[in-house]
């Protein structure tokens, strides 16, 4: 693994354990010696674990549209900001340059792309882990609706395994660097989804 995706939120929360687990998280990020892809924002919990990671040493790379950057919402400090047309554009280039992807807490956004990266792994687009880390317990509904779905038999309990669940950043890259995708026949390929 060289580079991690992180998916955040472009808030930073109601409560300060948000923004020290992504501190955390870009810190950990650097100390294992991988680069950090990310939305390229400069505020909320993206802003942060991004700062950190840069003030770490770790190689940094922002991903953004054209009209988020208009809104003065993308981080222009970066060395590596990549201005891209549209969100699809964003998130293919973010999987793309990415080996794996942490999920910390955030908002419709971050829940989304989550959910997209565990749809193409499901569909042998990429094999890529998805770590969701669960501060303050953020996820921990979401995994039991994973779990219902598969009780509902819409979700297969090999895919559920799929997403995984840690407890901080440090274990989440252990998961990550653990994690051996499922033996899934390639239904699409990137371009076709």
């Amino acid at each position: 693994m060289r580079r991690v995706c992180v998916f955040c939120g472009s808030a930073a929360g109601a409560r300060p354990e948000y923004a020290q687990a992504a501190e955390a998280l870009g810190r950990a990020i650097a100390a294992r010696g991988l680069g950090l892809v990310f939305g390229g924002g400069a505020v909320g919990l993206m802003g942060i674990v991004s700062r950190a990671a840069l003030a770490a040493g770790a190689e940094v790379t922002g991903i953004i549209p054209h009209g988020l950057v208009m809104r003065e919402a993308g981080n222009r400090d970066l060395p590596d900001l990549r201005v891209v047309a549209s969100m699809h554009e964003r998130k293919a280039m973010m999987a793309e340059m990415s080996d794996g992807f942490v999920v910390l807490p955030g908002g419709y956004g971050t829940l989304e792309e989550a959910v997209e990266a565990l749809t193409w792994l499901q569909l042998g687009i990429h094999r890529k882990g998805v770590a969701f880390v669960d501060t303050l317990g953020f996820w921990s509904r979401q995994m039991e609706m994973l779990d219902h779905m598969v009780a509902e038999g819409l979700l297969k309990p090999d895919m559920r395994r799929m997403a995984m669940l840690a407890p901080d950043g440090a274990a989440a890259l252990d998961a990550l660097e653990g994690f051996a995708a499922p033996d899934v026949p390639r239904w699409l390929r990137p371009g076709e989804a």
